[in-house]
């Protein structure tokens, strides 16, 4: 890969800025087969998604998994399609609009932008704006709020790919998650508290998180505790006890096994139970997205009364909501601490910086 072409224009006494960076998963550019072969070959081709040796897996993914998949995935993208595009993006987009505004308005003079692991925004070329636009110093924030390999550890491989070919690199900071962090509980259990207050409470909230494969948890992947973490802390803060919430995981792909309880069987069998009314909240997601919109808002609704459920609530992500922004914000602000963000202290950096160019030139001559 080429450097970026910033690299070949520098000039002295340059006004360095701040940049965060937010990173998600990705999602298709259309609720098409062309497009989500295109999007499932770069997503399912990452050894940090799939581990399994490359020889085996990619002529099994080339040949049979994205021919029969594709459309079957388009189908689905399109049932949650909107006018402004995929929910992931836009929902995306706009928590970077306003977490940038919030901060600006706590005196913090920074670019807020964000960029998909997999898909577009790609990565690189968010990294290769912000190096054009003079960013010195680079807050990464994944945002996934539980660390794995495969989210967190893949979308700082992105950006350590992207530094590997950059000659003046930023200075570098990153979130590596924040399952236990009190803003984000609180902006969950607000969000949650809010939803009952308008529709009342559940008999069983259900707390579904992306799954993995088992065998992740036994190669040292932290995952599965930090979600056990959120889902506890978050029923604290509801005031609920262990019998009025479980913890499950959706999403499940092949045959080998993954992190249980599984969502759709739980679903299943509370109404199977009696249960007569059950909400989901999807915790390890901040934006909603094809996990959340078309899996548990709609088969998620489907399984629990097509077994005997009278009434099923998908209470949605916390996507901008004020109460997240302000607790984002809050993060952020302790992870940029000694980094001179305020307006007044960037103009005064640019200044010494000039003066210290102009000494140098003055040297010279």
């Amino acid at each position: 890969m080429k450097p970026p072409a910033a690299d070949r224009r520098y000039t002295h006494g340059t006004v360095p800025r701040t940049a965060i960076l937010l990173l998600n998963l990705g999602t298709p550019d259309a609720p098409t087969a062309t497009a989500l072969r295109r999007y499932l070959r770069e997503f399912l081709s990452d050894p940090r998604v799939v581990e399994i040796p490359r020889a085996v897996w990619l002529p099994l993914l080339n040949g049979v998994i994205l021919p029969l998949r594709a459309p079957k995935s388009a189908a689905k993208y399109a049932s949650i399609w909107r006018a402004d595009g995929s929910p992931l993006a836009s929902g995306t987009a706009a928590l970077a609009k306003s977490l940038e505004a919030r901060l600006a308005a706590n005196g913090h003079h920074v670019l807020v932008r964000h960029a998909m692991r997999y898909g577009n925004p790609a990565t690189a070329a968010v990294l290769d704006t912000l190096h054009a636009q003079g960013v010195t110093r680079l807050l990464v924030v994944p945002l996934y709020p539980q660390y794995s390999a495969a989210t967190t550890a893949s979308s700082l491989d992105a950006v350590t790919a992207w530094l590997g070919r950059a000659r003046r690199q930023p200075e570098l900071r990153t979130l590596r998650s924040f399952a236990d962090d009190a803003g984000y509980i609180g902006a969950l259990a607000q969000k949650i508290r809010a939803y009952w207050t308008e529709h009342g409470e559940p008999e069983t909230l259900l707390m579904s998180f992306h799954g993995m494969p088992q065998r992740t948890l036994q190669l040292g992947d932290p995952y599965h505790c930090e979600c056990q973490k959120s889902a506890r802390l978050l029923a604290d803060a509801l005031g609920i006890g262990p019998d009025r919430y479980k913890v499950t995981f959706q999403s499940r792909f092949g045959k080998q096994p993954w992190l249980r309880p599984y969502t759709d069987p739980t679903l299943r069998a509370l109404a199977k139970a009696g249960t007569g009314r059950v909400d989901v909240v999807c915790p390890g997601f901040t934006v909603d997205c094809l996990e959340t919109l078309e899996e548990i808002a709609m088969e998620g609704k489907q399984a629990f009364l097509s077994s005997g459920g009278r009434e099923y609530h998908y209470i949605p992500c916390l996507n901008a909501d004020a109460h997240w922004i302000d607790a984002l914000a809050g993060l952020i602000e302790t992870h940029l601490q000694g980094w001179p963000t305020r307006q007044a202290a960037d103009v005064a950096q640019g200044a010494a910086s000039r003066e210290r160019a102009r000494a140098m030139g003055a040297e010279n001559v």
